[in-house]
């Protein structure tokens, strides 16, 4: 990802002392292939307008899973998605998927509805979350969107001040060291406290549904302020110490330890870091699953929009993004935190596959584009879906090896995976899976989902 480090001008230094309706698209199979295909990064959007017209109307044609409806509501339907409807039919009853799951496909062309199997039924998501997470952030902040760090001085003090930024990196605050440094010689001045100020982010740091055990490892107390993405339970202190370090490689002694402060308008500017573009971040926390980066977006996604940088700040204005600016249903759907870590998050399939199949629609290509890009594809080595997690790899899923672009969750008790993928036919299939309190094994669970997709491809073993 591409950073840029703004130094500021060596200042003078002073002494020390925030299921929809959907209508058809007005587009043709082949531009909504090379739609979906697409590697082409977003285009800003200078502002966002959470209330518009719906981008939804009438569904099309239902297909139930209960055999003996089955061939009244496959009409209209064509051979080869009768035969996905068919098959997966049978697959859903597959015991390894437990008595709790649903899922939908919808054709992304026709907008209708190939296969529902209580698609409205809401079931925790797990990080499927983070598909409506990252909706809403890159539509209030847009694509282009970068963060900011900066430091400032004053009486005495180097204050590092948090911007909401999860990619800062050690090399990154070295530069920023080096611009102080020569200000501070400049001044004549060889020593300096240190503070970090992450006041931007309030309290609580850990939301409703979070187990122990999640962090720091899976993901860390919510703060303004890390460095190399440590999972530690104060980032914003450690970060301090990692800047501190550096200063003193630099020649500058650093007196005591490191503290938090707010920092004052009256403050000099020393230095300004800029993250990479929101659209290259989101890619990235779409194709590893970064928890962290999730809890962050909603926190920026939320100031943006003019609410508090808290969790309810931020799945409120997720809920406004997804009902009004998309015209999403949001009945059944209950969201406490950003990544799909709370297991009191509850969002029904059909949501899931609404929302990305806002990706197939070219009205929506310029801000949403870098989460289609950065879905994983079954077998892509280094994403959720690689074969390190043994995805995509038996006899029911490997002919969908590279097809299949989907978004993977996992918690325990609860998996899902939803995305895109072609059919038989060369159209293009929306689809959320998502099962909720199986007891088999989880990587006996995964394959029974892989097998599922690959059967919207067209695999049939």
């Amino acid at each position: 990802m591409n950073h840029r480090t703004e130094v500021v001008p060596p200042p003078t230094f002073p002494p020390s002392g925030r299921h929809g309706h959907r209508k058809p698209k007005h587009f043709g199979a082949g531009a909504r292939r090379a739609l979906v295909l697409a590697m082409a990064m977003a285009v800003p959007v200078a502002s966002v307008a959470l209330v518009g017209p719906s981008a939804f109307a009438a569904d099309g044609n239902t297909t139930a899973t209960n055999p003996d409806t089955a061939p009244d509501t496959n009409e209209g339907l064509d051979s080869a998605d009768q035969a996905i409807a068919a098959n997966l039919n049978t697959r859903v009853s597959d015991e390894r998927l437990g008595g709790n799951v649903s899922g939908v496909v919808l054709d992304a062309e026709s907008d209708g509805t190939v296969w529902d199997h209580n698609s409205a039924t809401a079931l925790m998501p797990a990080s499927n979350t983070k598909l409506a997470t990252a909706t809403a952030a890159l539509t209030v902040l847009g694509p282009n969107h970068r963060f900011k760090t900066n430091v400032v001085y004053g009486d005495g003090t180097l204050t590092l001040v948090g911007g909401g930024d999860r990619t800062l990196t050690s090399a990154d605050l070295g530069e920023m060291a080096k611009a102080a440094v020569a200000g501070l010689k400049a001044a004549g001045l060889t020593d300096v406290k240190v503070a970090v100020d992450d006041s931007l982010f309030p309290e609580p740091t850990l939301a409703p549904g979070w187990n122990d055990g999640y962090y720091p490892d899976s993901v860390a107390p919510v703060r303004a302020l890390v460095v190399d993405g440590h999972g530690v339970n104060d980032t914003s202190i450690d970060t301090g110490q990692v800047f501190a370090k550096q200063l003193a490689t630099d020649g500058i002694t650093v007196a005591g330890e490191v503290t938090r402060r707010t920092a004052d308008i009256t403050d000099v500017p020393v230095a300004r870091h800029k993250s990479a573009k929101l659209s290259d971040i989101i890619h990235h926390m779409i194709k590893v699953s970064d928890n962290n980066i999730a809890e962050t977006l909603l926190r920026m996604t939320a100031l943006r929009a003019g609410r508090p940088a808290t969790f309810e700040g931020g799945t409120a204005v997720v809920r406004d993004v997804l009902s009004r600016r998309y015209g999403l249903s949001l009945e059944n759907f209950d969201m406490y935190d950003g990544s799909g870590l709370s297991r009191a998050n509850r969002i029904p399939a059909r949501t899931l596959a609404e929302i990305l199949d806002l990706l197939t629609d070219k009205r929506h290509e310029h801000p949403l584009s870098s989460i289609r890009d950065g879905l994983p594809v079954a077998g892509e080595a280094g994403s959720t879906l690689g074969p390190e997690w043994g995805r995509f790899d038996d006899a029911h899923s490997q002919c969908a090896l590279g097809k299949v672009h989907a978004k993977t969750g996992t918690l325990t008790g609860a998996i899902a995976l939803s995305g895109l993928t072609q059919g038989k036919d060369g159209r293009w299939k929306v689809f959320s899976f998502v099962e909720n309190s199986s007891t088999a094994d989880g990587s006996a669970i995964k394959d029974a989902m892989d097998g599922l997709a690959a059967t919207v491809n067209g695999c049939w073993a």
